[in-house]
This record gives structure tokens, C-alpha cells and sequence, in this order.
């Protein structure tokens, strides 16, 4: 456990570690206000625990001891929020929160590594590209036009992840776990690069980067990925916000494989989930007054089966919940083609079987509120996805 503060941020840019960090370049008076933020969750979410089919009438049945027994926070007659996730309960109040379920990308497998794989980059087949469908849509959207895309686009990981990369140039940052340093030392670095021009700008551009994501952000602990998901996501918050900084972010959190012990109300999957609540929140509140331009899209690689396993949790699935949040958002709906949880009606006999294609949530949100033409995400960010039409309605109306 430990603090980044301005000292030990500033020597991990001079020793080219973690941050890599942006100019100040003032923003062209387009759409570039619309922010977008993307967290995929690495593990595959049981989407039946996050947005459990209370009204189905097999529901509770499939489940077993995973059922959610007193729904507390219903969407409408069919689904529920899990009782953790009482922030995202108040922003479908707000009609801020769109909810998306039995929705999938076109992998139909049980592979993290190759489904999350096709999730970032947009393809049907494995190995269809090597780059990510949104470092594709930076090409194409008018933003892009006004400024270069690494002033755009930025990856808050210690990896830039394979959504992002591609030919576009993008940005990164990452918070450095180096000891902390006096004053005497930050010196003698500033005096050692006084006369080296790129050193130098690296020290300012440090200094700048640090005072937007905040003087002392917390790290808390290792172990679980979530544990620091809340810090992440203050300095998304920050660097978005600011007038001159980034539009679009990568945040990625791992930690959502439930083989064993899953828990129902209570238990290992109910804290990730009020942990990744609390962390979406701290996000709306670090936006401040960009929070209303803002879409911030949570997915990840696939679901996981129906019926509780032998170690009471789950497996590697098919079809999942997915969810569109933001001041920007159309919200305050569920969005579902339910297939129903009958064992005749489950993809394989097991699986929530998948009614939307994943490439028609991004498509609307491209769209609708980063501008790209339908034509461009057909041939260009999603190539051979024509089944896949663009959803609408996604963004509130300017």
C-alpha cells in the first residue's frame, strides 16, 4: 500500500516508467466535448448475478443457492440490480444507466484469452485483426480531425490494451508503485536534466499530469485487482475533465472468474461488485460537469452458465448483462430480447443464450455520440458485421 504523490510520479517519468503523459493543447469547438470512457471486465461477469431475471419464472430454480431471494432494486418486472450495485440503481433513476442482457460478441467459446480477444477487436473470427475496433474509430471520427489521437485517446493501464492499439497513435498512464523521495533528490534530477530539452519537457509534462490526477492517490493493495479500481478511476475522472486533456479512456480490472464459492447477496462476487459500483461512481463524481457529456460503457469478454457448478459457483458461459452510464446516456431502460431460462430455451443446454450482438452496443455509441458514420464502422471499425445494425436511441438529443 502506498501514495503517488508529486515527487515519486515525477521520477517514474524521468525513468521512463508507467506514465506517459499529455501537452496541453487547447480543444477545437466541435463535438470533441463527448467523452468516452470503456471498462471491460476481465474474467467474464456473471451477468445473471448482476442483473438477475428475478421475474423469469425458472429463475430461481436455475440458479439455486445463487438466486437473489428479496430483488431490492427492480429495473421492471423481469430484471433487478444486485443489491450491491446501489449506485448504478440511483443513475437508472436518473436515467442515466442503459442495461443491456443476453448480449455477447460473436465468440461462441469458453476461452478468456479468445474472447477477449475478438471483444477488443471487433472481428467474428479469432485472429480477424490485430489491432482494436477503437483505435480503428479514431480515424474516422470528426474529433480526431482536430487534434492528433494521442491527445485523444488514453489507456489507464500499465499495458496498452489490444481495443486500443493499432496504427493511431495513443496515449497511456499508469500509477507508479516507486518510494517516494525528498526534495534534495528531486533536485539534483532537475538540476541533472536542466539543459536536456527532452528531459525536461518530460519533468513539466509530469508535473502537469500529476496535478490533474490529484496529489497522494491511493493504491490499495495488490491482491485484488479491484482494490485499486476507485483510484483509477478519480484520475479517468481528472484527466477527462480537464480542458485540454483526453476524450476517450481505456479502463481495464480483472478478478471476475467465479469457479468456486460465488455467493448470492452476500460473498466473494457481491464485494467485486460493490467495489466496481463504488469505483463507477467515484468516476461520475471526478468528471464533475463533463459528467454530462459523458458515456461510459462497462462489458466484458462473455457470461458464465446458468446453474451453480460443484464448488457453488459458475462457468465459462456464453451470453451476459452489459451497461451504458453516463450524463450523456438515454437511460433509465433495459434493453433485452429475453431468450427466457427454461433448459429448452439456454444455448447449449447451459448457457444464457446470446439475442444481441455486442458490435450493435458499440456501433450506436460511436455513432451517436463520437459522430463515426455508419458507413465507416461498417467497413472500417467492424468489418463484416453488417447483421450487427448500429442500436439507436443510445445518447440523449442535443
Amino acid at each position: 500500500m502506498g501514495t503517488l504523490n508529486r515527487r515519486e510520479f515525477v521520477i517514474s517519468s524521468v525513468l521512463g516508467s508507467a506514465a506517459t503523459l499529455f501537452p496541453r493543447v487547447p480543444l477545437a469547438a466541435t463535438k470533441s466535448d463527448a467523452r468516452f470512457v470503456l471498462v471491460i471486465l476481465r474474467g467474464a461477469l456473471d451477468g445473471l448475478a448482476a442483473v438477475p431475471a428475478y421475474g423469469d419464472g425458472s429463475y430461481a430454480a436455475k440458479r439455486g443457492v445463487l438466486a437473489i431471494t428479496s430483488p431490492s432494486q427492480k429495473l421492471d418486472g423481469m430484471f433487478t440490480l444486485h443489491p450491491s450495485l446501489t449506485h448504478l440503481y440511483q443513475r437508472y433513476h436518473e436515467k442515466e444507466l442503459v442495461v443491456f442482457h443476453a448480449v455477447a460478441s460473436p465468440y461462441r467459446e469458453r476461452s478468456h484469452f479468445d474472447g477477449q480477444d475478438l471483444l477488443e477487436s471487433g472481428t467474428a473470427q479469432l485472429e480477424g485483426a490485430r489491432d482494436g475496433w477503437l483505435n480503428r474509430a479514431l480515424g474516422v471520427m470528426p474529433a480526431s480531425k482536430a487534434r492528433s489521437t494521442d491527445q485523444i485517446a488514453v489507456a489507464l493501464a500499465q499495458n496498452v490494451p489490444l481495443v486500443l492499439r493499432g496504427e493511431a497513435a495513443v496515449n497511456s498512464w499508469a500509477p507508479s508503485r516507486l518510494p517516494d523521495a525528498d526534495e534534495d533528490t528531486l533536485q539534483r534530477i532537475a538540476d541533472l536534466y536542466s539543459t536536456d530539452e527532452y528531459f525536461a519537457t518530460r519533468l513539466q509534462a509530469a508535473l502537469a499530469a500529476d496535478g490533474i490526477a490529484g496529489e497522494g492517490m491511493m493504491m490499495d493493495g495488490k491482491r485484488d485487482p479491484l482494490n485499486g479500481f476507485k483510484s483509477v478511476t478519480s484520475a479517468a475522472g481528472k484527466f477527462l475533465a480537464a480542458p485540454d486533456g483526453p476524450r476517450i479512456a481505456v479502463i481495464e480490472v480483472g478478478g471476475w472468474d467465479t469457479h468456486a464459492n460465488q455467493g448470492a447477496e452476500q460473498g466473494q462476487l457481491a464485494n467485486r461488485l460493490r467495489s466496481l459500483d463504488q469505483g463507477l461512481e467515484t468516476l461520475r463524481t471526478s468528471l464533475g460537469a463533463a459528467w454530462k457529456d459523458t458515456a461510459m460503457l462497462v462489458v466484458t469478454e462473455f457470461g458464465r452458465t446458468v446453474a451453480v457448478n460443484g464448488s457453488r459457483g459458475t462457468d465459462h458461459g456464453t451470453a451476459t448483462c452489459a451497461f451504458l452510464i453516463g450524463g450523456a446516456v438515454a437511460g433509465g431502460r433495459v434493453i433485452a430480447d429475453w431468450p427466457g431460462l427454461a433448459s429448452s430455451d439456454l444455448y447449449q443446454e447451459r448457457d444464457l443464450k446470446p439475442t444481441l450482438d455486442l458490435r450493435s452496443v458499440f456501433k450506436g455509441v460511436l455513432a451517436e455520440h463520437l459522430l463515426a458514420s455508419e458507413a465507416d464502422l461498417e467497413t472500417s471499425v467492424f468489418p463484416g458485421s453488417g447483421r450487427a445494425k448500429p442500436l439507436e436511441g443510445l445518447v440523449r438529443k442535443a
